[in-house]
C-alpha cells in the first residue's frame, strides 16, 4: 500500500477526522494538511534510512515501540490521550527533520491555509501515526534496517525504480529539499514544488 491509499483508507478518514476535532478546523482543511504533512515525515525518514546509523535507529525504534498497535485506535488516543502522542510525535520530529522542522511547517501551512500554530501539533500528532503504519508494513514484510529505505520509497510511491529516472517523483523533490544547507528557504520552494505550487 503506498501513502495515497492510505490517506484514502477508512484509518487516512479516521485520522482526518481527529485532527480536524484536534485543531479546530474543518475536514477538507485537515485532509489537505495530512495529505501534505504525511509525505513531508516519509521524506524525512528516508533520507535517515540511508545512513547505516539512521537505519539502525529507526528500525530500533520500530521494532521496539512502533509496532502498528496505535492503527487500531486511533481516535481514541486522539481524544484519551493526545499529550502523550504530541510529546512522541515531538521526539520523532526532532530526528526526522531536525533544524528543518519550521521551514516545513512553514511551508505546510502557506499550501494548506492552516495557520502555523496548528500545524506544529498536527506533525507532532502524524509522525507516530506514520510510524506504527511504518511498522505495521515493516512486520508484515519482514523488513530489516537494511531494506527500510526501499520499504519507505515504496510508501511513497517512488521506490528505488524510479531513481535512475529524471523526475523521480516526490522521493527526488524532497530527498534534495532536506539535503540542503539552511540558507535562504529551500526546503520552502521544494515543498511548493512538490505539493502541487506554482513557482
Amino acid at each position: 500500500m503506498d501513502i495515497s491509499e492510505l490517506l484514502n483508507s477508512a484509518i487516512g478518514q479516521s485520522i482526518v477526522r481527529s485532527v480536524a476535532g484536534q485543531l479546530g478546523v474543518n475536514e477538507n482543511q485537515a485532509s489537505g494538511a495530512v495529505s501534505m504533512a504525511i509525505p513531508a515525515i516519509l521524506a524525512g525518514m528516508t533520507k535517515n534510512a540511508q545512513s547505516q546509523d539512521g537505519a539502525a535507529s529507526l528500525n530500533s525504534a520500530l521494532e521496539s515501540k512502533h509496532d502498528g498497535s496505535l492503527l487500531d485506535n486511533i481516535p481514541g488516543m486522539l481524544q484519551g490521550h493526545p499529550q502523550e502522542l504530541e510529546s512522541d510525535g515531538n521526539g520523532i520530529l526532532g530526528h526526522v527533520f531536525g533544524n528543518k522542522r519550521a521551514a516545513v511547517e512553514q511551508g505546510i501551512a502557506q499550501k494548506s491555509g492552516i495557520s502555523m500554530n496548528k500545524i506544529g501539533p498536527l506533525l507532532a500528532i502524524l509522525a507516530p501515526i506514520v510510524m506504527a503504519y511504518l511498522g505495521k508494513e515493516k512486520k508484515q514484510t519482514n523488513t530489516g534496517a537494511g531494506g527500510l529505505g526501499d520499504l519507505l520509497g515504496g510508501l511513497l510511491g517512488g521506490g528505488q525504480q524510479q531513481q535512475g529516472r529524471s523526475g523521480g517523483g516526490v522521493m527526488d523533490m524532497l530527498g534534495g529539499l532536506l539535503d540542503k544547507d539552511g540558507d535562504g528557504n529551500p526546503l520552502n520552494d521544494l515543498l511548493g514544488g512538490f505539493l502541487g505550487g506554482r513557482k
